[in-house]
């Protein structure tokens, strides 16, 4: 059979839809396409249902209460809804008292959709500390209890680094959390459906999820938002209608809210045998690059990582020009949100990670149905384009030379 291109490598963007959530969703256009909020006819309460059992499939892929899960239109409004939400009810002191009205920890490599909405609490009076990982991107424990104060209000931790992959200390961060009764949230976008999650046991306040990074539809996620020890309250960004327990009201989205309950449940079933293959098919992705080209660099911890996101380093090339010659490989130089930025990934950057480095690396995220043939002609093609983009650099040419390139004094013009 011969090889479809282009080969699609950005998962970690956003996945296709399975054609099985393409499925149960269908009849919720034109069949039971019912207000679930209609409590008097048969429309309505097919509808009402069909978010039920949604409810319930995304409950139990996190080992969750189908009461504690909030549908949402994604990540970045669970993201806002969480932060901004628990920061008000829990504030320290009102604004205007020339106090910080509480104390937020997060780190400065999180998802723009967690640091925005930190520094917008910043700007109206909240402290927030901006914790920074090591070489190897993971923020531990002992990084947030070393940052705690008696005003800590807040915890927000990412659970797996959407650009490099890598998986912070989350158990141990609720762990701890809860001993210091400070609510602990986790933006959980890219580990949830693909590593297994249990809210209880890991000790996870609010937990935010979407839709289109686990095979559903985009437009759509929930907030998990614990209901007992502790009971967790958040103040409501948005008002008018009272539903999702007044969390965030407005009309739901059910053919999405569908499409995100079966995700969840074929997730539930498939994400051991999917991690198992993507592992391995990740390992050879890598194996193969860094055993033929020199120079290069697998950014974050090497164990530590999502089974399908790679976050590779390219000395000495150009990595706008590495992006063209690969064209028919749909990876990206960073995260969807920032990829139309010149700027180098800050996230690379919080690592330590040099401008030249940065700008020079591609993140591959494998998906459900990578082949290995894909895998096979990727790096084939990254590897010859590097060489060949070598080949133009004199740089390069002076390091195979053992030249210091760091002691080289340049001319100044």
């Amino acid at each position: 059979m011969s090889l479809k291109l282009p080969i699609y490598l950005d998962h970690a963007a956003t996945t296709p839809c399975d054609p099985r959530v393409v499925e149960a969703m269908l009849p919720f256009f034109t069949e039971t396409f019912g207000n679930p909020g209609s409590r008097n006819h048969r429309f309505g309460w097919e509808a009402e249902a069909g978010v039920d059992a949604a409810r319930e499939q995304v409950a139990q892929l996190i080992g969750a209460d189908e009461k504690e899960i909030v549908f949402t239109s994604g990540s970045t409004e669970s993201n806002n809804l969480a932060i901004k939400g628990a920061a008000y009810l829990y504030e320290k002191n009102p604004a205007g008292s020339g106090k910080p009205r509480g104390h937020i920890i997060t780190a400065i490599h999180e998802h723009k959709a967690v640091l925005d909405p930190c520094k917008r609490l910043q700007k109206e009076g909240f402290d927030v500390t901006f914790l920074e990982p090591g070489r190897d991107g993971i923020i531990t424990a002992e990084m947030v209890e070393a940052a705690m104060r008696d005003d800590t209000i807040l915890v927000t931790v990412m659970w797996a680094n959407n650009e490099i992959g890598t998986i912070n200390e989350v158990p141990r961060i609720g762990a701890l959390c809860h001993r210091r009764e400070v609510i602990f949230h986790t933006d959980a976008t890219q580990w949830v459906g693909k590593m297994p999650t249990d809210v209880e046991k890991d000790q996870v306040d609010l937990l935010s999820l979407s839709g289109h990074k686990m095979y559903g539809p985009k437009g759509v996620g929930a907030l998990y938002v614990r209901r007992r020890r502790p009971r967790v309250r958040l103040q409501a960004l948005v008002d008018g209608g009272g539903q999702e327990r007044g969390f965030r009201p407005g009309t739901l989205n059910v053919t999405g809210i569908v499409g995100l309950g079966k995700a969840a449940q074929i997730a539930r079933a498939e994400m051991d045998a999917d991690a198992d293959r993507l592992f391995r098919l990740r390992k050879k992705l890598e194996d193969t690059i860094t055993g033929q080209l020199d120079s290069t660099q697998v950014n974050g911890h090497r164990e530590r990582r999502l089974p399908h996101i790679t976050n590779i380093s390219f000395g000495f090339v150009e990595g706008e020009s590495l992006m063209m010659a690969i064209k028919e490989i749909a990876c990206s130089s960073g995260s969807a949100c920032t990829s139309a930025s010149l700027e180098p990934s800050y996230v690379l950057k919080s690592l330590g990670v040099g401008d030249d480095l940065a700008h020079s690396s591609l993140r591959l995220s494998l998906g459900r149905w990578t082949t290995e043939e894909q895998i096979d002609y990727t790096a084939d093609a990254i590897v010859k384009s590097v060489r060949k983009l070598r080949l133009l650099s004199p740089l390069y040419d002076m390091h195979k030379e053992g030249i210091d390139l760091s002691k080289v004094q340049w001319a100044q013009h």
